[in-house]
């Protein structure tokens, strides 16, 4: 006879699940490893693991876990020490999950992400990939900034938004970001006695984004802010969300069945998510241009969503080969969308001016429907 659980569990779908863990949600009191808190947290993946679900974890906590064993009584400020940290933390820190894993069973493998490696198309491809492999063959993938190597991104709320974009990569079903608080409050609760808990969020709305406020803790770098950042990006994706505070009793296996208390971010149902290829346009690419429209083609790209003809094109501005990222604005610099361009800067120069005709023997649009996000269907900025 099962029980009521072991049905629950039968039934469930199973899910690719990222979670995001915190600096200081890692660490104890003194700013090293905590293994008590390590090993809360493996031992919640692993009861998904044993479930059947797919489990790849962002970890943050190289720096705090190394910067005393380089002799350093706080966290260090320079960039250098910084970098020395995380090179002794990361080590330590992938050992330690290693360990665990193994002694229930599990292989975890290492997976460290420099911005770069997201913003080349091929090595963004070629990261998915990876990750896909090792998904699919049981393994647990820890991903974490290489802050080693890194310069301009060791600074506020790198992870969270690196674990939506992993999340994205990998086309998860949910994504849980663990911290040192217990959700979205409709006021700061620091501040406010009467804040409350919101329950469920389908709408990053401009009061939500005014109340984020800035980080939290001494230990971690992401602040409220980087992770509505976060929120913002899965939402778009299509992915649904969670976050919850670390130390709360079973939160990573109950977030999963939606018994967690916390914040749970739905995207809508009734609007289009980015695939694989706009994902990437609209958050990793980095536009290395403008295309300059006329109102004409502004409306046909809002209105019916379609590619931008040639014809549409005002002028440009910057230097980018055919196949690049660019941003497309109006004559009022307003930002409409992100494309693919068929040309290169210097043959849209050519054309500028052109009579129709003359653009016959060019028989791609400037930018095809399939490779153009519109700022309708994304509500972040691009390449953040």
């Amino acid at each position: 006879m099962t029980s009521g659980d072991d049905r629950l569990v039968s039934e469930t779908v199973k899910k690719r699940i990222v979670i995001k863990i915190g600096s200081s949600s890692l660490t104890s009191l003194n700013g090293e490893t905590s293994r008590r808190k390590l090993e809360k947290l493996v031992d919640e993946v692993v009861r998904l693991k044993d479930d059947g679900h797919e489990v790849l974890l962002v970890s943050s906590g190289a720096v705090a876990a190394g910067y005393r064993k380089l002799g350093c009584l706080s966290r260090p400020s320079t960039l250098p020490e910084k970098q020395a940290a995380a090179s002794i933390g990361q080590g330590l820190l992938i050992e330690a999950y290693s360990d665990l894993f193994l002694s229930h069973g599990y292989v975890a493998s290492q997976i460290l992400i420099t911005r770069s490696d997201f913003s080349a198309e091929d090595r963004y491809n070629n990261a998915r990939n990876t990750m896909n492999v090792l998904l699919e063959r049981g393994i647990i993938p820890i991903v974490n900034e290489n802050d080693t190597v890194t310069i301009d991104r060791l600074k506020f709320g790198d992870n969270d938004t690196l674990s939506a974009k992993v999340a994205g990569l990998v086309g998860a079903d949910q994504l849980i970001i663990l911290s040192d608080i217990d959700g979205l409050y409709d006021a700061d609760p620091r501040k406010n006695a009467n804040a409350k808990l919101l329950d469920k969020v389908h709408e990053i709305t401009p009061e939500i984004e005014a109340g984020a406020g800035d980080p939290g803790s001494a230990v971690g770098t992401g602040g409220m802010k980087s992770k509505i950042d976060a929120f913002k990006i899965a939402m778009a994706s299509g992915i649904s969300s969670f976050l919850g505070k670390a130390g709360t009793k079973d939160i990573v296996y109950d977030a999963v069945y939606q018994n967690a208390k916390g914040t749970y971010f739905e995207p809508k149902t009734d609007t289009d998510n980015l695939d694989a290829k706009k994902q990437w346009i609209a958050f990793n690419s980095g536009p290395e241009g403008e295309v300059v429209i006329h109102q004409h083609a502004k409306e046909l790209i809002l209105d019916s969503k379609q590619g931008l003809e040639l014809s549409g094109v005002h002028h440009v501005v910057g230097r980018f080969k055919k196949g690049a990222v660019v941003k497309i604005v109006d004559l009022q610099d307003e930002e409409i969308a992100l494309g693919v361009v068929n040309y290169s800067s210097e043959t849209f120069v050519e054309m500028v001016g052109s009579k129709e005709e003359e653009l016959i023997e060019y028989e791609k649009l400037a930018v095809e429907s399939e490779d153009l996000v519109c700022h309708l269907e994304i509500s972040v900025p691009a390449g953040i």
